[in-house]
């Protein structure tokens, strides 16, 4: 089964965790954030990101997510961010106002998508000329790389070819990515790669416990309780005692709308 976002039992997955300051320094170097006044974070889920883009200095900034008990989460976490705001909608239907936004931002959102045309016009749509795409994902070569201690999804594909052929299946690669952004009306389109740092644990049996609550990824989801219990018992063997500074590595693309 995949992961259900309307389901209470969720709303936390995606609201809780120290985002890494790589983060902010990567995507600060990538795009003019001087120039952004207005943005808008498109499958927002708990609003980490929205509220970090806030605190990055964009004055503006509304998360969209199809999930109202996400965007009720979102809510009761930012209560601080007086520039921040939410609202339902999904993807390819924002309900923003035409030519609106400087910035459209996408974390891990395009993998949830069954196509990527909708959302790159939408986004299109919304920002002004010369607003910014940014999206943030992961590849097939991203997600494949082979597990260790930092890179803990590496083992779930290695472990269990079940998964492996899912999240192959979920992934868009960098050229199709690029190329879809460009028949959208993007150009000036750049891609980066760069790790970030998803949680540090002070011990490894934080991270096995995390790993059964299927907190925080969705790709879990898609197993039975008997095939996450083996999965994780299989980690823990691979695993050496002590602490656990886990990794992921993703992709950044850029596009400027004509």
């Amino acid at each position: 089964m995949t992961i259900n976002f309307h389901d209470t039992k969720n709303k936390e997955s995606y609201s809780k965790r120290e985002i890494d300051p790589l983060w902010t320094i990567t995507v600060s170097s990538f795009i003019p954030l001087t120039s952004i006044r207005q943005a808008a974070d498109i499958g927002c889920g708990g609003g980490l990101y929205t509220k970090l883009l806030a605190e990055m200095g964009i004055p503006s900034v509304t998360g969209i997510d199809s999930s109202e008990v996400m965007i009720a989460e979102a809510m009761e976490q930012s209560k601080a961010f007086p520039g921040v705001n939410y609202q339902l909608g999904s993807a390819d239907g924002t309900d923003l106002t035409d030519n609106e936004l400087d910035l459209v931002f996408g974390r891990a959102l395009i993998h949830h998508l069954p196509r990527l045309e909708a959302f790159f016009l939408e986004a299109r749509r919304i920002l002004k000329s010369g607003g910014v795409l940014l999206l943030q994902d992961r590849t097939p070569e991203d997600c494949f790389i082979e597990g260790s201690r930092e890179h803990i999804r590496g083992y779930f594909f290695f472990l269990l070819p079940k998964l492996a052929a899912i999240e192959k299946s979920r992934r868009f690669p960098t050229e199709a990515v690029i190329k879809q952004m460009g028949k959208a009306g993007f150009h000036s389109i750049e891609t980066i790669t760069f790790w970030e740092t998803r949680q540090t644990y002070a011990e490894k049996q934080q991270l096995l416990r995390d790993l059964l609550q299927r907190k925080g990824r969705s790709i879990l989801h898609e197993l039975s309780d008997n095939e996450l219990d083996e999965l994780v018992h299989r980690i823990d063997q691979l695993l050496p005692s002590g602490p656990v500074v886990e990794k992921d590595r993703w992709t950044l693309w850029k596009g400027i709308k004509r």
